[in-house]
């Protein structure tokens, strides 16, 4: 691994990573590669090659079980922050159509290749900060689901896209050179702007979801069950990050390119994901209190009608 700040290259030996198609030294660049473990895969026509098939299948497999997530989150109309959970399940499907086509190693051309590294960098730090931003929801510093509290979210998400991905583009493509100055000769895979976004921010931006979400549950709701789900869905994460970083390239040794630790990854991002939402479920109401035949609505459930409520605030 590299301590040497902006530095990619030892990352790019020992792990699979999406930021590694966009430097001079990536095969598909027409560079020698990072001198580590490569993936084989499996053959194709043409000399080329499937190099991640279990990432692909489990990238199907994420996105199945998120539309799975979506369409159980629309179905509970009285939770809080209903369609800010939606908009972070949305990006997690991007993030993993993205994935197979940067990491899951599908026959592409280069050009295409960096377009979707661009897309898959700039969709993990949106996907992260949108999750933060549901951590402040619970908060009601506005109301969930109300226009300005979307605009808010998706149009902060969007920039950090654009301009994450805007950079990795850059970097990838070499538009105006401004983004390789710091690509010296003696260190071709140094990007100190994606070395703070695609690595660093995230992990600041889920730190900060979990401290807002820790607080809501054990100071505001009194609840301990829900940080079950929390902790498990940090548990996972810090494993997939384990196996991408740590582990991968002894992983791809000890079975001679077949799979690395980028597989695991995958696996346990979606376990990590799967228990974010069930967080979210269990600090929030499935609907409305139902109200006997005969009676009238008291008015918090009138009030419901307008604005969803979490049944412990």
């Amino acid at each position: 691994m590299s301590t040497d700040y902006g530095n990619f290259h030892n990352f790019c030996r020992d792990s699979t990573l999406p930021v590694c198609n966009l430097f001079s030294e990536a095969l598909d660049k027409g560079g020698s590669g990072y001198g580590g473990c490569a993936l084989t895969g499996i053959p194709l026509s043409g000399d080329r090659r499937l190099r991640n098939l279990g990432v692909i299948l489990l990238d199907g497999l994420a996105i199945l079980v998120t539309l799975i997530l979506l369409w159980r989150s629309q179905r509970k109309r009285a939770a809080v922050g209903r369609r800010e959970i939606q908009l972070f399940l949305l990006g997690y499907i991007i993030l993993s159509i993205c994935e197979i086509f940067t990491i899951g190693g599908f026959p592409l051309n280069n050009t295409v290749r960096i377009a979707f590294t661009g897309a898959h960098l700039g969709i993990i730090t949106a996907t992260t900060w949108m999750l933060m931003l549901n951590g402040v929801v619970g908060y009601q510093v506005l109301n969930d689901g109300s226009f300005m509290s979307i605009l808010l979210l998706f149009g902060s998400a969007a920039a950090l896209l654009v301009g994450t991905g805007y950079i990795a583009l850059d970097t990838g493509y070499n538009w105006t050179g401004y983004f390789n100055t710091a690509q010296i000769q003696q260190n071709p895979n140094r990007s100190y702007a994606l070395y703070t976004l695609y690595l660093l921010a995230p992990l600041v931006f889920l730190f900060i979801y979990g401290c807002l979400e820790t607080y809501l549950v054990l100071k505001i709701l009194g609840e301990i069950k829900p940080m079950l789900f929390l902790l498990l869905a940090a548990l996972f994460f810090a494993i997939g990050q384990v196996f991408d970083f740590v582990i991968s390239v002894h992983i791809c040794n000890g079975v001679g390119g077949k799979i690395d630790g980028s597989l695991f990854q995958t696996l346990f991002t979606l376990l990590a994901v799967i228990m974010v939402w069930i967080f979210w479920s269990s600090i929030t109401e499935d609907d409305w209190p139902a109200v006997a035949p005969g009676e009238e609505p008291y008015q918090g459930a009138l009030d419901m009608e307008h604005r969803p409520h979490t049944a412990q605030l």
